[in-house]
């Protein structure tokens, strides 16, 4: 379900043209790179004969130490041939469960504007209906977040939130408070918490492969804007504020001056998921404000790590003003409900996809859409934040509106701590307000609204997934088999299901009606008899709540049964 951005400065990566199935790519990408991943239980033998046929020999190898379980693990090769004659070579060799190039990828902002002048953050601002805020700080297209704050949700410190994009400057006056120290590692030259990162104090620099996630250098003005509008400070009289005052923000540095790779991106996205594994660090989402290149299995398989994690991921759906529902962009149109060739399925939908508004209420002009593929929209047009070095800038873009909703899912996972990732995305989702400009344009509908998730105590969500469908792979003519159908209530509430089972052919069971209790889990049974015809036949299953529900992407799963 889910979508990519002006590449930076000149281009130095190389561009090629290859038919790999049916997905043609066409794609910036690193010259003499690739990532793949070995087939699980492939010999070092076969292995080996793949890199030679390339000239493959592993680059980038850090010692980082990923909690990712016995899955394959993500290679980064350098190969000396080109890369599209080594995509060919190495794309049906039976040790390789896929191959793709390494993707250049950039920012999503799309001007820099005037430095910051008071008054202008209308993002955070509400409608004032009941009177909220200081005069002034009226819109009714802004994001509610001075209402939550009148309410008293300012946000935990014990929740984090992993930045994927440009450094952070972690001493600018509005971020410093916010910014995560690392317990587990201080600086001492020693790779303390054995995670492969040595004095990773406040996160990691991928780009430049070092601990410093601010360099001046390499400008990092993006990545700290936008985690001044997650985790700006906030009641302290200066500067700007973030929708969460109090937030742990966790930088990830992996773009510089011209943009980053995937394989950068992955190891970050990876980073923050082996902190949560390993030290049990409350990362409720990573945001990611850039986009670029052509699908990635790598990059697909490292969501998906991290979604099993209980990390959101929130992406930019990007600046081309283009329909996602039909021009794929990505990162923003992977989807956690499908897995790749070495990594399953999420149980849930773990992407959020962000378009740009601007303050009458328009969706902007660059922003992308789509009807299935875009969840929500937020404030990205002038948007006032934090940059290097200690001052403050205007900027427009969906990388502006995804920090909105990043912030916006730390202030909830703070107020509510026991709520799963899953229940906290319905939630956000949920609580959309109807906006004119994204109507039909987008999942919900509608915009950001924190006046939605704390104007009142959290509204009922009723949300259901189907978490898995399972049967035998293969049946004789006019047997019946029992399908097992596994449900979860991702709601906050009690909630009444009807599962159903529909089939390409042969006979089904009656629906069945369930009632499960809030983050509940149910396996339902129902009879499936196959027919006379020999064939393949798809079964899908499926849930709806009774009383109506807020996020109907994972309600279906289906799955193939051969009669032979």
């Amino acid at each position: 379900m889910k979508r990519v951005g002006r590449v930076l400065g000149l281009c130095l990566a190389s561009v090629f043209t290859l038919h790999l199935g049916h997905a043609e790519v066409l794609r910036p990408h690193a010259a003499n790179e690739v990532l793949l991943a070995f087939k699980k239980g492939s010999v070092a033998a076969s292995q080996q004969n793949a890199l030679t046929r390339v000239g493959g020999r592993p680059i980038g190898k850090s010692n980082a130490k990923e909690n990712v379980g016995d899955s394959p693990q993500i290679e980064h090769i350098s190969v000396t041939v080109p890369v599209s004659q080594a995509l060919e070579a190495l794309q049906d060799h039976p040790a390789i469960a896929f191959v793709e190039p390494n993707y250049r990828l950039s920012h999503m902002e799309v001007a820099n504007d005037t430095y910051y002048t008071s008054g202008n953050l209308w993002g955070m601002y509400g409608n004032d209906a009941p009177v909220c805020g200081p005069t002034g700080t009226t819109n009714s297209f802004g994001s509610d977040a001075e209402e939550a704050w009148s309410l008293g949700f300012i946000g935990s410190s014990d929740v984090y939130v992993g930045v994927i994009d440009e450094g952070v400057q972690v001493g600018h006056p509005d971020l410093a408070d916010n910014i995560w120290a690392n317990p587990f590692d201080p600086a001492d030259g020693v790779d303390n918490d054995g995670n492969g990162y040595v004095d990773d104090v406040n996160g990691w620099d991928f780009y430049n492969r070092n601990n410093s996630v601010f360099d001046a250098a390499d400008g990092d003005a993006h990545g700290t804007h936008v985690s001044g509008t997650i985790g700006g400070r906030g009641g302290d009289g200066a500067g700007v504020v973030g929708v969460a005052w109090n937030v742990r923000i966790i930088s990830t540095k992996f773009l510089g001056p011209n943009g980053g790779y995937t394989s950068d991106a992955v190891s970050a996205i990876n980073y923050l998921a082996d902190l949560k594994a390993r030290h049990g660090l409350k990362i409720v989402a990573s945001s990611n404000s850039w986009g670029g290149g052509g699908y990635s299995s790598a990059l697909h398989t490292a969501i998906l790590r991290a979604a099993k994690q209980g990390i959101l991921f929130v992406a930019a759906a990007g600046n081309n003003g283009s329909n996602s529902d039909s021009t794929a962009n990505y990162p923003s149109n992977y989807t956690t409900l499908q897995g790749t060739s070495i990594e399953s399925a999420a149980s849930y939908e773990a992407v959020i996809a962000v378009a740009a508004i601007s303050s009458t209420g328009a969706r902007a002009s660059f922003s992308n859409y789509g009807a299935t593929t875009v969840d929500i929209g937020a404030p990205g047009v002038s948007i006032v934040s934090s940059v290097p070095t200690n001052s403050y800038a205007s900027y427009s873009g969906t990388s502006m509106a995804t920090p909105h909703v990043s912030g916006a899912v730390a202030l909830y996972a703070a107020a509510f701590p026991t709520a799963t990732a899953a229940q906290i995305r319905a939630a956000i989702l949920g609580a959309a307000k109807p906006t004119s400009s994204l109507a039909g344009l987008t999942v919900t509908g509608g915009r950001l609204s924190l006046e939605g998730l704390f104007g009142a105590p959290p509204g009922p969500v009723n949300d259901v997934a189907v978490t898995s469908i399972s049967a035998p792979t293969t049946l004789k003519p006019g047997r019946t088999t029992t399908v097992s159908i596994v449900v979860t209530n991702e709601g906050n509430q009690p909630a009444t299901f009807t599962v159903s089972l529909s089939a390409t052919g042969g006979t089904v069971g009656a629906s069945r009606i369930v009632t499960l209790a809030a983050g509940a889990t149910q396996t339902i049974g129902i009879s499936w008899s196959a027919p006379s015809t020999r064939s393949t036949y798809t079964l899908t299953g499926n849930a709806s709540v009774v009383a109506g529900e807020t996020d109907t992407a994972d309600n279906v799963r289906s799955r193939s049964i051969t009669v032979r």
